[in-house]
């Protein structure tokens, strides 16, 4: 396109998964020559502006989510749902500003429910078309289905990061039913195989990466960190926040606070192993690595559950629930990557976006004869 566009991009802030995967979104766009603007908050923004210090960026209201240290978190997420709706709304009407005064063209939002307008094109990320509860609780999935689906209803497309076929890595998270304005773009990593190609000479044994929201991440790096005190192999540790709590780098052990993504890249090629949350776009970097790792998922977060299970009966990774976690059990059972997903994935992602330029280009000629 001639002209550029406006294209204002929001991940939510839940961890970091939300925005690393839109950094190869991002890059498409850049390789392009549009003009992208972020909108985020906390480790989420802060990430991406490390990411692409030169981009534009604001910040959005904060999702204040701090996850229980029990085994389920259905109560904690109903309990925080009248606060969801409200920091929605927000954003908004935060949303319906940021048009007129930057003259946004489109809007891609990963998981952020407010961020739609019907005066521009509204583009909406999610890997969960189907929202699974626990036990007895299954009986409200219908429903849950049924909020999506108004949800994907304010938006002009859903883009899933998945495959459509039987090689898909989300199973009926995503693959549940059909909808005229859903789209898979493949899995989306801000890593390609040809990156880890080029292997660093092995330093690590283990790569521990930590991540998602308090208190769980702490209480798995305390768990993990007590037993590799006692134990000989060479470890990282990436500890994903700014935490207040000090972890120490010992002979065997080196601890990294926040890592970018090239930093990161180079200790996956440098470990052995990667142990880390089954949270979805943690998978799809792993894949797109095609790198042997042992998943452990959040206790209580039913989608890293159902994913961690999935993926291991589909013979991709090794899982441990965090109740059972032993170090030695997870190196000792882990399962060499066995496939190569590379295929297409960047072949897809392109089309959506040839499809997009299309239709902002449309856009913008008929907006211009008005």
């Amino acid at each position: 396109m001639n002209n550029k566009t406006r294209i204002l991009v929001c991940p939510l802030n839940w961890g970091l998964g939300h925005a690393s995967r839109m950094v190869p979104i991002i890059n498409q766009l850049l390789k392009r020559n549009h003009n992208v603007i972020i909108a985020a908050d906390g480790v989420a923004l802060e990430y991406l502006k490390n990411e692409f210090p030169f981009l534009k960026w604001f910040v959005l209201p904060q999702y204040r989510v701090k996850y229980s240290n029990k085994n389920t978190q259905l109560f904690t997420m109903l309990r925080l749902l009248p606060a969801l709706i409200i920091y929605s709304i927000k954003e908004h009407f935060l949303l319906k500003r940021l048009l007129k005064r930057e003259q946004i063209d489109c809007v891609i939002s990963d998981n952020r429910y407010g961020l739609w307008n019907k005066s521009i094109y509204s583009v909406f990320i999610t890997h969960q078309l189907n929202v699974l509860f626990p036990g007895v609780f299954k009986v409200f999935e219908p429903i849950s289905r049924w909020i999506v689906k108004k949800i994907i209803r304010q938006y002009n497309e859903c883009w899933v990061p998945d495959f459509e076929d039987d090689n898909n890595l989300s199973g009926i998270l995503s693959h549940i039913y059909n909808y005229p304005t859903v789209f898979y773009i493949g899995p989306l990593s801000r890593f390609t195989k040809e990156s880890s190609l080029n292997q660093n000479k092995t330093k690590y044994d283990i790569l521990i990466i930590l991540s998602g929201p308090e208190p769980q991440r702490t209480i798995f790096e305390q768990l993990v960190y007590r037993q590799l005190l006692i134990k000989d192999y060479k470890v990282a540790i990436v500890r994903g926040a700014n935490s207040k709590k000090v972890l120490e780098s010992t002979t065997n052990i080196s601890v990294f606070e926040m890592v970018n993504s090239h930093e990161l890249l180079s200790l996956v090629n440098e470990s052995k192993v990667v142990v880390c949350r089954s949270g979805y776009s943690s998978v799809m970097d792993l894949v797109a690595l095609q790198k042997t790792a042992v998943i452990v998922p959040t206790p209580g977060q039913t989608e890293q559950e159902y994913l961690a299970t999935y993926l291991y009966n589909k013979g991709l990774f090794y899982t441990l629930f965090q109740k059972d976690f032993c170090i030695d059990k997870a190196i000792r059972n882990k399962i060499d990557f066995p496939m190569d997903f590379e295929k297409s994935r960047d072949e897809i992602l392109m089309k959506r976006i040839d499809n997009l330029e299309k239709v902002l280009k449309n856009e913008k000629h008929n907006k211009s004869h008005n």
